[in-house]
């Protein structure tokens, strides 16, 4: 194990954190903190094409949601800085030339228009594109002639010609690649800006790098980094290859297929524990099999040789068992003040700000201008807390808790085969034996008791009477039950939703 622990997160600002990067950042995170390390976060931005504005400021925003913190970076400092690739060009134009001095590197000067065509006749006799080195060798008077002309190059790194490459995955052992397949790739391109591979091996040895992770895709160049390393005379990490996430089909996490982005997944209701503990077991897996996991048993439990090579599948319904679980985990307020936003989103509650919510436990009812108070948004909260699968469903499954009238047709308010006029019966029925309910005694108790007691003297069905009661009171097909609901809406509201159903049966 290298003496000093030191992982970084490397990501280009190029959107939004895409799942598979939020895995490698926490496993990232889970070694550094198991093995008393430092992470970083170091900006790849040399592509600047790709680059979206505000990109980094969304990452570290989305990171601290999750409780990922970092120990040095752009945003952070340290001694090993700058931690973005476009302040370090003159670093990188230092290593470049050294290896142009020592032989290990060469300018090529082939045009782009060369490229494409040398390309194409490659692909038509189903050769693997690859560029014929032919600026490999040029004498020395020929490449100064060219820099005297001003003609633009590439600096390509000089791959070995034949023999073996070995280099070490730490989960898969050794690999062997044919140096003869290896393309002479390029280190900086024409406009002076280094490619990934070349900056990433100069900032890891500078940044005193001991493990990168990095996904299996990046196998293939696995050989042309090490003999990066080696051409420099610098020691490589240890490189952990992870395997790929798939969908549950077998292929690529897409966003046509679904959300692959963390910030979609927090705009919808998950909660950072529940997507950090399902991220943590795409390819890693505990000794002891437990799947819910605290971040502090992540930490205490994770283990570089538990990692596996196998794809890992993104299962979306392990993913909601998980918030679910978490959810129902919460005290009431703590989900309640969670799920304000959501209200506020699906338009039952008026938008408010945090500041303002610290002052007031008070909220304005969107639709009906009528004030509600934080208890009564808990009590609907809780029941709901153990369905709810995602904070985002909140704002349909307790809509009816926020309005006064609402539409429904009246035939739900039938169970199985009564007609209308045995269910209006049904509903004056239970109308007169809620009304005798003192108000000081409604609780769920109170009115199972005497809904039970009149129904049994009745000698009737509980379907005929509870079934029509819990439309009445919700107008759905699935609610909580008719007495939880009933006690949140209150004697008032209650008997008016009761009244407003038998009327529909006129």
């Amino acid at each position: 194990m290298p003496k000093n622990i030191r992982l970084r997160f490397a990501p280009s600002p190029t959107g939004w954190l895409h799942i598979g990067s939020l895995r490698t950042v926490l496993f990232n995170y889970l070694i550094t903190k198991s093995l008393g390390g430092a992470l970083i976060l170091r900006i790849e931005d040399t592509d600047q094409k790709r680059e979206v504005a505000g990109a980094v400021e969304k990452l570290i925003d989305i990171l601290d949601w999750l409780g990922i913190k970092f120990d040095e970076g752009p945003h952070i400092a340290g001694e090993f800085g700058p931690y973005t690739q476009s302040q370090r060009l003159e670093i990188y134009k230092k290593y470049s030339d050294e290896l142009l001095a020592a032989g290990k590197a060469y300018r090529c000067f082939c045009a782009g228009e060369r490229l494409d065509d040398m390309r194409q006749r490659q692909q038509a006799q189903k050769l693997p594109p690859r560029y014929d080195r032919t600026c490999r060798d040029l004498p020395e008077t020929e490449i100064e002639r060219k820099l005297d002309a001003g003609e633009k190059f590439v600096i390509r790194q000089k791959m070995p010609l034949e023999g073996e490459i070995i280099v070490h995955d730490e989960l898969r052992g050794q690999i062997k690649f044919m140096a003869a397949d290896l393309d002479d790739q390029v280190l900086i391109k024409s406009n002076g800006i280094p490619t990934y591979q070349f900056a990433s091996v100069v900032d890891d040895h500078l940044m005193q790098i001991s493990h990168v992770l990095r996904g299996d895709e990046w196998l293939s160049s696995f050989p042309k980094n090490i003999l990066l390393y080696q051409a420099f005379g610098w020691e490589p990490p240890k490189f952990i290859h992870l395997p790929l996430i798939l969908n549950k089909g077998g292929g690529k996490l897409s966003k046509r297929q679904g959300d692959v982005a963390v910030e979609d997944f927090r705009a919808k209701g998950y909660l950072p524990e529940a997507l950090l503990n399902f991220v943590a077991l795409q390819g890693w897996h505990p000794k002891d099999d437990q799947e819910v996991m605290t971040m502090e048993e992540m930490i205490e439990k994770f283990r570089i040789e538990n990692l596996g090579i196998s794809p890992a599948v993104f299962d979306i319904e392990k993913l909601d068992y998980f918030n679910g679980w978490y959810i129902r985990h919460k005290t009431v307020e703590e989900l309640t003040k969670l799920c304000l936003p959501f209200l506020a989103e699906a338009g039952i509650i008026e938008e408010f700000s945090i500041f303002n919510f610290q002052f007031s436990m008070k909220f304005k009812n969107k639709k009906t201008g009528k004030e509600i108070n934080f208890e009564y948004i808990k009590k609907v909260i809780a029941l709901e807390q153990e369905r709810l699968k995602k904070l985002s469903d909140i704002g349909e499954a307790t809509r009816f808790f926020f309005e006064d009238k609402f539409e429904y047709e009246p035939e739900l308010l039938i169970w199985k085969k009564m007609d209308m006029a045995q269910v209006k019966n049904n509903l004056e029925e239970i109308h007169r034996a809620l009304e005798k309910i003192p108000a000081g005694s409604w609780t769920n108790d109170s009115i199972e008791d005497a809904l039970m007691a009149h129904i049994q003297a009745r000698g009737g069905k509980v379907g005929e009477y509870l079934w029509p009661m819990r439309a009445a009171l919700t107008g759905r097909q699935a609610s909580p039950g008719p007495f939880d609901v009933a006690e949140v809406l209150g004697k008032e509201g209650s008997l008016n939703r009761v009244r407003l159903a038998a009327d529909k049966l006129e």
